[in-house]
């Protein structure tokens, strides 16, 4: 779907998020975790949905996987604050063990009712590119469901006016056992996120 440039703010949008009952989630998460950054930033990241430690933050990517993209970003020579930061679903999905919240993956129903918020974040910021992390993602950014390994690495076409960029989550990394495993999968994911780059010059 063609996401046309809109009139409607990022700070409207974030008001309007914090009452959204479009799926059952909201009903056990903390609060509405909205997307951050510059308000019409050339790259736009789409994560899966907050972890516990963005439900308690109220801001994406804070936890141990922001910590894995930050220092990705950093390597890659993309400065995060230069980009826009969202998450495909928008409430923390999980279930309870003991007093550990352990997450749990979307479901399709689910991401299709926060669908409508993504583009309307896209519409609002207009970026260049918009790079998808993980399967979620590009499932909300592509409105179909996609093999990662097909699509990955390379730049497509999301419209006249923008491209789309498929590649791992952070989190990915982090549930990998082997260190030559996540040493050579890291390097992977910063070489996806170096061809970014030409999206920031002026």
């Amino acid at each position: 779907m063609h996401a046309s440039p809109t009139t409607e703010t990022l700070d409207h949008l974030r008001h309007e998020a914090r009452a959204c009952r479009a799926c059952p989630l909201w009903q056990d998460a903390t609060q509405t975790v909205f997307g951050e950054g510059p308000a019409h930033a050339p790259i736009m990241l789409v994560g899966e949905q907050p972890g516990d430690k963005e439900d308690i933050a109220g801001k994406p990517f804070v936890g141990p996987a922001g910590q894995v993209l930050d220092r990705a970003l950093q390597d890659a020579g993309v400065d995060r604050g230069k980009v826009y930061v969202t998450n495909a679903v928008k409430h923390f999905k999980f279930v309870p063990r003991g007093k550990i919240r352990l997450h749990q993956k979307p479901a399709t129903p689910e991401i299709n009712a926060c669908r409508p918020w993504y583009q309307r974040e896209r519409a609002a910021v207009n970026p260049a590119l918009v790079v998808a992390l993980g399967a979620t993602a590009a499932q909300s950014v592509l409105g179909k469901i996609i093999t990662i390994g097909k699509t990955r690495g390379r730049l497509l076409d999301l419209d006249e006016t923008a491209k789309a960029l498929v590649t791992v989550h952070p989190s990915y990394l982090l549930r990998l056992p082997d260190a030559d495993a996540k040493a050579r999968e890291y390097r992977r994911f910063v070489e996806d996120l170096t061809l970014a780059l030409p999206f920031l010059q002026p």
